[in-house]
């Protein structure tokens, strides 16, 4: 399981030619850190192994947060704490789809949770529904709706009761339109976008802010194994518009600033990070 932000008719792999045009349109941007910032908070970040989950928990660590660092690959993320000596780093080998593992991650933050980014995910074949089987279908949904509901549920309990936290859900340009991915993978990102906006609109009240974020197009480790060419055919005909890719760290400041304070007056968006693309 990795980070599930980009969708898959816009994945590029890091060793692919479009890693030229993210660098060429990154070239002008430059990452701002900002001290402090999470200073005396505790955020889980899963899919921290790699990909956007990895970039937003360094920025988190960064700006003074105290990570969990969430993901399915242990080795990965005993790479991510030797990358970040000295700083505030908790690594949970965990299966968000599993109760106990979700258990686990509760007893890693030490029982405080301020901030949660729901990062880990799977994308799916790119098939088509007539295409579709159960196993590609039930697995889909399991990772990016039901994982992402289950650490949401069990974190907000804790945020209640302080009257205060910020969740941040991956969406996708696929929560967005058809022309982007397969069917169990664009079906699953918009279960994400409303219960995002549902979270919003019950918790509020209580202090509690419930955003996302849609990438478009980034520079990842993903892999997509195809198994039929008609969806691949089908999505490649909206590939014209799509603006250069970035890298994952363009993303994690996208994340940041929901999670942070920055974003106090922001509740139950679903924020595109994505060049324009959804503009199109």
């Amino acid at each position: 399981m990795t980070d599930q932000g980009n969708l898959a008719a816009a994945e590029f792999p890091t060793d692919d030619p479009m890693a030229a045009a993210a660098a060429a349109a990154e070239a002008a941007w430059t990452e701002r850190l900002t001290p402090d910032r999470f200073a005396g908070r505790t955020v889980v970040v899963t899919g921290a192994g790699s990909g956007i989950g990895r970039a937003t928990a360094t920025r988190v660590a960064r700006e003074g947060g105290h990570v969990v660092a969430v993901d399915v690959a242990e080795e990965r993320l005993d790479d991510l704490v030797t990358a970040l000596p000295g700083l505030q780093v908790t690594a949970v080998g965990a299966d968000i789809t599993d109760d106990t593992s979700i258990a686990g991650i509760l007893e890693a933050a030490d029982g405080r949770i301020d901030a949660l980014a729901n990062i880990a995910g799977i994308m799916d074949d790119m098939s088509a529904l007539h295409e579709m089987t159960d196993a590609v279908w039930q697995r889909v949904f399991a990772v990016n709706v039901d994982g992402t509901m289950k650490l949401m549920r069990a974190v907000l309990p804790g945020m209640l009761e302080r009257g205060a936290g910020s969740i941040v859900n991956t969406a996708s340009e696929a929560a967005l339109r058809g022309s982007a991915a397969g069917a169990a993978y664009t079906a699953s990102k918009h279960a994400v976008a409303g219960l995002t906006k549902s979270s919003a609109f019950m918790y509020g009240p209580s202090g509690i802010r419930v955003n996302a974020v849609a990438p478009g197009p980034t520079i990842t480790n993903i892999e997509v194994k195809v198994t039929s060419p008609f969806g691949p055919t089908r999505l490649g005909s909206a590939r014209g518009i799509l603006p250069a890719p970035v890298t994952a760290a363009v993303l994690a400041s996208s994340i940041t600033w929901l999670l942070s304070d920055d974003a106090f007056n922001v509740n139950g968006v679903v924020l595109a990070s994505d060049g324009g693309w959804s503009a199109a």
